[in-house]
Order: C-alpha cells, then structure tokens, then sequence
C-alpha cells in the first residue's frame, strides 16, 4: 500500500481530492442549510450536457469543450435562481427536478448511435480521478481558490441567505441576484469538478459531508468543520481504497462517504439510548 502512494498519478488523485473536498463541503453546507440538496446533481448533468453538445459538434478542444460546459451550467443556475416563485405556489426542488431530468435525457439521445456514446457517459457519471493532471490540478486550485475569497468576502449575506430567508427579504436585499450569484459560482465548481471527478462524486461530496454533520451538531461553524473533516477523510479513505483493491476511485470514495454516514448515524442512537 504505501509503495502505491509513491506513484504520481496516485499523489495527484489524493491532491484532487483533498482539493474538492474543501470546496464542496463549503457549498453542501449553503445547499442542506437552504434544502436544495439536488441542485448539485442538476448543475452537474447540466454541465454534463454541454461537454456532449460540444462533442457531438465536433469539438475536441478542451478549453472549449470547458466553457460550453459552463455555458450550460450557468443556463441551469440562472433557471434555478429565478424559478423560486414568491408564493412557493410550485417548489424550487421541482425546478431542480426538471432541470436535471432534462439534461440526463437530452445526452441519452444525442449519444444513443454514437459509437463511443457509452464510454462518454460513463466518463461523466463516474469520473476519472486517477488520471488527472497536474496542469488539471493547477487550474482548479486556483480558480476553487478564487472562489473561496468570493464567498469568505460575501459570506454573512450567504449565509444569512442559507439559514434564515426571511431576514433577508427584512433586509431587502434582491435575493433573485444574489441567489444568481451564488449559483454562478456554483457553477464554475461544478463544471470543473464534473470534468474530473464525475456527476456522482461531485454529487457526493456535496451532500454527504454536510448531512453527516448535521447529525452530529447544528451550529454553524461546527457543521462546516466537521463537514470539511468528513469529506477529506471518506475522500482520502476511499483513493486508498481504490488503489490497493484495484477499484474505481470515484465509487470507492462515494462508498466510503456512504459508510461514515451509517456509522455516525448508528452510532449517534447508540449513544442516545
């Protein structure tokens, strides 16, 4: 096991992990908090849905490929940021629901007589970590860095935003705008995180974590803390596993995410009775 940490492409999947774990266990926490836990999952098959529009036109330029991706994903954040009606006459998950049906059966049927249809679908629902690059990772450490600085500047209006809507509209802040923002910024994580590490991990990463601490606490600092421990841990556990199983990174690392929530949960009961 510890002769299998030595090689690069290994090193360079526990830095991609490490490096989005940090990032959307900061999102999963804004998304449980407003109970939209589908809008990464959406946003992802949105992002989804550009790279197969731009394959299927015969794009095969990265850099392109990526920012009709975003175009995609900023098309579904826009939607979902101005689909909240005032009266909450239709839920805001039933947007998220329609965006996300929408953008997984549109690549389905663009894809369906593509001869490498099926390995590009599996690409975008699984990832593939294990093979990402330093100049892959660069990128994302600087932009999720970028990003990062965004939301520590506006993160009182975010959060506020997150866990008490009401004050917000006391306030009269224009919550269509500043829900936008934040979806847009949404957005640009996702799209390159779906590039890496796939529709499900991505998904993953950003639910698990936050729920899980939840469980445990309901104060705002702790959760996040605790939220960021859990996905560096399920994350780094589940490459570890990959590695010296032989098994796919992005599965491995959703299982063991899956299995840390099991455990908590069970063992919070215990500990009650």
């Amino acid at each position: 096991m510890i002769e299998l940490l030595s090689y690069d492409f290994v090193q360079f999947a526990i830095l991609a992990t490490l490096i989005l774990a940090g990032i959307h266990a900061y999102l999963g926490y804004h998304v449980v908090s407003r109970g939209v836990i589908f809008v990464d999952l959406s946003l992802a098959q949105a992002s989804a849905l550009g790279a197969t529009v731009a394959f299927c036109l015969g794009v095969r330029n990265g850099t392109i490929t990526y920012l009709v991706s975003l175009l995609f994903t900023l098309a579904g954040a826009f939607i979902i940021s101005v689909a909240r009606t005032r009266d909450e006459r239709v839920p805001q998950e039933a947007f998220i629901g329609i965006v996300y049906a929408a953008a997984t059966a549109v690549p389905v049927l663009l894809l369906s007589h593509h001869a490498e249809g099926a390995e590009l679908l599996h690409h975008m629902i699984a990832g593939s970590l294990l093979t990402v690059t330093p100049h892959e990772l660069v990128k994302i450490a600087i932009l999720y860095a970028a990003l990062g600085l965004f939301f520590f500047r506006y993160r009182h209006r975010f959060d506020t935003i997150s866990r008490n809507r009401a004050q917000a509209v006391a306030q009269g802040w224009n919550l269509v705008w500043w829900d936008f923002l934040f979806y847009a910024a949404f957005a640009l994580v996702v799209t390159s995180s779906v590039a890496i590490a796939g529709v499900l991990l991505v998904f993953a990463l950003l639910v698990i974590p936050p729920v899980t601490a939840l469980l445990v606490t309901t104060r705002p600092v702790a959760r996040l803390a605790l939220g960021w421990t859990i996905g560096v841990a399920g994350a780094l556990a589940g490459v570890a596993a990959s590695v010296s199983l032989d098994l796919p990174a992005g599965p491995s690392i959703i299982t063991t995410l899956a299995t840390l929530l099991v455990v908590t949960a069970l063992g919070l009961r215990l500990v009650r009775r």
